[in-house]
């Protein structure tokens, strides 16, 4: 099968290479699923999941991508679940190779049905900027209806679904980013915009709930303005600042059948919109992923016409 590879950590997505390499086999409780589209996290370059198995070795060559959208084509000894043809979206196990590949084996509790009227390029765009959101929100953030959140990089994948399902849970939602940021972050629901280069942020006064995407200043700033009891959920690592009076949350977003169920519904309800910006195919994806320009939203590979 074609698959692109990863050699070097210091050359990161510059390292890129398309090759051939053998499909893979169904362990138990695996999938093979024959990918349609994939996506793609520029900071995989930097996880050490990328590049060492669970036991810290060097497991490269390996391949990245860890998002993924298309068939069933066989099932591992006991897998239960799914069906061979059964079309899927999921986010696979970081340790294991991934999925810019054509085919890839993971576990069959890492995927969800995809419905026959939603593409699979939307459906690798969702896992993990879904899932990031949707976790961060209502598992470590308990966030309730009238609540106010700040979500930083509110223009980004993960960003912009932040922002509509805390709208859609009844927030009110200040989004920041860069002054070209402003347009988009409004038109996916913030109700407010702080461009971060020339806005001063403690003018957003306080919030029940901080999503941290950047870290940094940002994170000690945006920690100041946490309420009491208020919580600041971050995913760039644990928190270098923690409110006074409330909880700092950092995590790694999990896999879920059921939370990816609600995710894509809400897409076909039309609650919910992608945030996709470059498309790409698998031959073609070296240069996709090496973008000369700043991203305008999520790149997905698609890997069959």
């Amino acid at each position: 099968m074609k698959a692109i590879v990863v050699t070097d950590q210091a050359a990161g997505t510059a390292g890129m290479r398309l090759v051939e390499r053998p499909e893979p086999q169904a362990s138990i409780n695996d999938v093979i699923v024959r990918i349609h589209a994939s996506g793609f996290v520029p900071t995989e370059m930097e996880w050490p999941s990328t590049w060492t198995d669970r036991a810290g070795r060097d497991k490269t060559p390996s391949i990245p991508g860890h998002e993924l959208a298309g068939v069933v084509t066989a099932l591992g000894y006991g897998t239960t679940g799914l069906s061979v043809g059964q079309r899927v979206f999921g986010l696979a196990d970081w340790h294991r190779d991934g999925t810019l590949a054509e085919y890839v084996a993971i576990e069959a509790r890492n995927l969800a049905p995809l419905p026959g009227d939603v593409d699979f390029t939307v459906g690798a765009s969702l896992p993990i900027s879904g899932l990031t959101a949707w976790q961060g929100l209502f598992q470590h953030g308990r966030l309730q209806s009238g609540q106010s959140v700040l979500a930083h990089g509110a223009a980004g994948a993960v960003g912009t679904m932040v922002t509509q399902l805390a709208r859609e849970a009844g927030a009110y939602v200040v989004g920041t980013g860069r002054a070209g940021d402003r347009e988009k972050a409004l038109d996916f629901g913030a109700h407010e915009f702080v461009d971060l280069e020339n806005d001063a942020l403690e003018d957003v006064g306080d919030v029940d709930l901080v999503f941290d995407v950047i870290g940094g200043d940002v994170q000690k700033r945006s920690a100041a303005l946490v309420k009491t009891g208020g919580t600041l959920v971050s995913i760039v690592g644990p928190a270098e600042a923690r409110p006074a009076e409330g909880l700092a949350v950092d995590f790694v977003v999990e896999a879920d059948r059921a939370e990816l169920g609600e995710i894509v519904r809400r897409v076909r309800d039309g609650r919910l919109r992608t945030n996709i910006g470059d498309v790409s195919t698998l031959d073609d994806a070296v240069a996709a992923l090496n973008p000369t320009e700043r991203r305008k939203g999520k790149t997905v590979i698609r890997v069959r016409p």
